[in-house]
């Protein structure tokens, strides 16, 4: 089995590399190919994750190159976790917003936009040079917004699913307070990709009891430290909502806060700086402690579970992913991506059925969701007018005088990636 990480220069990788390696009997990889333009940090990275398989028994062989289609070829799947324009351009989406009174956020809002505008273009060549040397490939989109990203591979016919570690991370912190294997832990995960909720966390699979109130009641308090809002709003909602909910729940307090501090981007790029260093070293033979404080936990087992159960090994029979919704949430047209519970097999993703949302949650659902319609649109066809619209869509703008304002700012900080600019 041949996989391939497009991005593989990233410092996620080690993570992945050591999933990989923990989990082989689930994955059984016989070579594993990273591919990014970087050769610096790919010689770095690639020198770490040989030493962790060695380490570690595995017998995989592990290639690094800069050229996708020789990199591409051949793999059996292809794993996306791209940075399109690396830290700098992140951390231009979580200031420049500020500017407005609007949140800066990599994923979400107008930095969220920006995101989807370089990277889309950039996905769906990669993803033409893997159907042009294996149509059979699956690819795992890990890269932001997963949401969107997921949409424009769908649309223009890949075999694609969308990943995020938001559900296995709530799934393993259940499972540590319930004092149970996370194999036992059942998500009711309903919404799009960084705008979700637990509805119900159901012990044994997905017709089990449904243990969110005892969860709610007894661990209240750590829940919501986690999701950083007031216990008062998890009580009153009986459900968990992913903590990218407070960018909606709290948006002025997010704003003020984010202005009195550095942005996460240069906190990651310090820490980017750290561990490459760390990487370096000859002696290094496991992923650092400091990776974890990164970001992405957990995205290597689920990672490596999507892939087992789409190449038709070992891997879970449910997982939560992003696909097409075909008609579980009927409020959405069929070609939306959805981030729920789905059966994964050789054939892809198909979604279960989840429970009748309130409007609370459908609404916001509904509303997030044009607005991704839109940054598609602009994304794949450009203009200042789409920037615009999609900006006046998004329920974090939603003001003619902000996305006037924002869509000069983007096109400004951005016009290097967008072609059209």
């Amino acid at each position: 089995m041949k996989l391939a990480v497009v991005g593989g220069g990233s410092t996620y990788t080690p993570e992945l590399i050591d999933g990989f390696a923990r989990l082989r009997d689930t994955l059984p990889v016989e070579e594993l190919v990273l591919v990014d333009p970087d050769a610096h940090r790919l010689e770095l990275v690639g020198g770490l994750a040989r030493r962790i398989f060695a380490k570690q028994g595995h017998p995989g062989r592990i290639v690094t190159t800069s050229d996708i289609d020789a990199g591409v070829a051949d793999a059996d799947a292809v794993l996306l976790q791209l940075r399109v324009g690396g830290q700098a351009a992140r951390n231009q989406d979580e200031t420049w917003p500020l500017e407005c009174g609007c949140v800066g956020q990599e994923t979400t809002g107008a930095g969220g936009l920006a995101k989807a505008l370089r990277t889309v273009p950039v996905v769906l060549d990669i993803a033409e040079r893997v159907r042009r040397t294996n149509p059979n490939a699956w690819i795992i989109d890990f890269t932001n917004p997963v949401g969107i990203v997921t949409r424009a591979l769908l649309q223009a016919g890949h075999k694609a699913v969308g990943l995020c570690n938001v559900a296995i991370g709530f799934q393993r912190k259940f499972a540590a307070l319930l004092d149970v294997t996370p194999g036992e832990v059942h998500l009711d995960h309903v919404g799009l990709n960084h705008l979700s909720w637990e509805l119900g966390v159901r012990l044994g699979g997905p017709e089990g009891e449904n243990v969110l109130p005892r969860l709610i009641a007894e661990h209240g308090d750590a829940i919501a430290d986690d999701l950083h809002m007031p216990r008062a709003v998890v009580d009153r909602l009986g459900v968990v909502p992913s903590y990218y909910l407070r960018y909606f729940y709290a948006h002025d307090e997010v704003v003020r806060e984010l202005g009195t501090k550095p942005s996460r981007a240069a906190e990651v790029a310090a820490m980017e700086k750290e561990l490459l260093a760390m990487y370096g070293d000859p002696a290094l033979d496991e992923k650092p402690a400091l990776l974890a404080k990164r970001g992405g936990a957990f995205y290597s087992e689920a990672a490596v579970d999507l892939a087992a159960s789409l190449l038709g090994g070992g891997g879970s029979a449910v997982q939560v992913v992003n696909t097409y919704n075909k008609g579980t949430l009927p409020f959405l047209p069929d070609d939306a991506v959805i981030e729920v519970q789905a059966r994964v097999d050789g054939t892809g993703a198909a979604p279960l059925a989840v429970p009748e949302l309130d409007p609370l949650y459908s609404g916001l659902i509904a509303n997030v969701t044009a607005y991704e319609d839109l940054a598609l649109e602009a994304a794949l066809r450009g203009g200042r007018d789409r920037v615009f619209k999609a900006l006046l869509a998004h329920p974090l703008i939603g003001q003619f005088e902000y996305a006037e304002a924002l869509t000069d700012k983007l096109i400004a900080h951005n016009r290097e990636h967008l072609a059209w600019a």
